[in-house]
């Protein structure tokens, strides 16, 4: 496998560069010396910033643009084999790499590589992590599946000798990384497009958590019940809620968002949350633990916590419409939408307006039940299109199917008849969530856009 070696800087060429990680990942390099190029379907924000620092992007991929001097190529998950700068590369014999694969070489070029992985709160964790070690001035390099505020993107390069990184199970991606310090969040059923059921997923966690070696520290979830069985044989810090665990919390205030910390019998720091929910206490724990092994300052930790207001489609408030607040979230997994819909019972509104679009036509049919029992929770459920994703509605299946089992739910085909319906819903006193891992945020933007 080609190997990076950032005292050897190389050519490296991106297909799909223009997403945001491989545009993160496209960025460090950059920084790092390499000769970066690139291609991607289409202009976007994120490819014009990388046009901006230098690097040569093509739009359109072509087997031209695979040319001899290039060192290696990165691919997503996402490129087909028939792709015209796959075949070309594969023809001209050009050592090539997966996201997944660079991403694990890069760690390998830093002294401690923290890694945060579960089914639920990577990011969430990665941003109040990112804080943390911005706050005790420790320069991280950082890569996480969305947007943070803080950096005024998905990614950070620094100089110091930390990278935090978003690591996630689909694929088995996080196989391919190297650190030393390993969080798992939780662990449920999911991407059963490629698992094949919820013991597989455990498996490829177990596997994950053994990559830590022995001078490093697996930190995991006490609470989680799959978590734990998962993690058995392994000795592991565990943080949880429930006071059995290293890391816990005391005082926890009737919102969920002030407590102290508590590790290992003493008082680490307090902190006073800017976010909701009980699963952003187990974020935060969670962060915390990893702080409290890399020996930060507690003080840093409240401070930094204190700073976080979300990521990017994590509970964010995209403004009012006709006096109903409108938020957005990443929510794709029943799981996710538990937590979600928990954390706006502490917000005081009047109605819950909740739009929500599936994420892939294998999460939906395999969770079909879950999904209609958590939407059932909320006062007015409105039902996009399921996205597509990566797939091929093969199984016939529908929103439209969840809808029929969601007293007073409604669905529609389109993003524009959802923004039509919320418009004429919405009163002074609403929540209006959008909810889902496509494109939904849309029609919460095109509804404020008319405010």
């Amino acid at each position: 496998m080609y190997q990076i070696d950032f005292n050897h800087p190389s050519s490296i060429y991106f297909v799909g560069i223009g997403g945001i990680s491989m545009s993160g990942l496209a960025e460090i390099l950059k920084d790092a010396g390499f000769r970066v190029s690139g291609s991607d379907r289409s202009k976007s924000p994120l490819t014009e910033t990388l046009e901006r620092k230098g690097i040569n992007v093509f739009y359109g991929q072509r087997a031209g643009n695979i040319t001899d001097d290039i060192d290696c190529v990165v691919f997503t998950s996402a490129i087909h084999k028939d792709n015209p700068e796959y075949v070309a590369t594969m023809e001209k014999g050009i050592p090539h790499l997966t996201r997944a694969q660079l991403l694990g070489e890069i760690m390998q070029n830093y002294k401690t590589p923290i890694a945060i992985s579960g089914t639920h709160g990577k990011t969430t964790t990665t941003g109040m992590l990112t804080h943390i070690f911005m706050q005790a001035q420790r320069d991280p390099t950082v890569m996480m599946g969305g947007y943070l505020p803080l950096l005024h993107a998905g990614h950070r390069v620094g100089s110091g000798d930390t990278i935090i990184m978003e690591s996630c199970e689909y694929c088995d991606s996080f196989l391919n990384f190297y650190p030393t310090v390993a969080i798992v969040n939780n662990i449920e059923a999911d991407h059963l497009d490629y698992f094949k059921d919820l013991d597989a997923v455990k498996r490829s966690f177990r596997k994950f958590a053994g990559l830590v070696p022995r001078t490093g520290h697996v930190i995991a979830n006490g609470d989680d019940a799959n978590t734990v069985q998962t993690l058995s044989d392994l000795h592991y810090l565990s943080f949880g809620i429930d006071a059995h665990n290293d890391i816990h919390p005391e005082g926890l205030s009737e919102d969920l968002r002030s407590f102290d910390i508590i590790c290992f019998g003493k008082r680490y720091c307090h902190v006073d949350l800017q976010v909701y929910g009980r699963h952003n206490v187990y974020n935060a724990l969670a962060a915390a633990s990893a702080a409290w092994v890399m020996g930060v300052d507690g003080a840093d930790v409240a401070a930094g916590l204190a700073s976080f207001h979300g990521a990017g489609r994590r509970m964010e408030f995209k403004g009012t419409y006709h006096g109903a607040d409108v938020y957005d979230d990443y929510a794709h997994h029943p799981g996710e939408l538990h937590a979600l819909i928990d954390a706006v019972a502490h917000m005081g509104y009047q109605r819950v307006i909740l739009a929500f679009q599936p994420h892939t036509y294998t999460r939906t049919k395999a969770l079909f039940d879950d999904f209609v029992r958590e939407l059932k929770r909320v006062d007015v459920a409105v039902l996009a299109e399921i996205y597509a994703a990566r797939e091929s509605n093969t199984i016939g299946i529908s929103s439209r199917d969840l809808a029929r089992c969601i007293p007073g739910s409604v669905y529609f085909e389109t993003l524009p008849e959802v923004t039509a319906y919320l418009r004429g819903a919405a009163q002074k006193g609403d929540l209006i969530l959008t909810v889902g891992a496509g494109d939904i945020y849309k029609a919460g933007e095109a509804l404020l856009k008319e405010e």
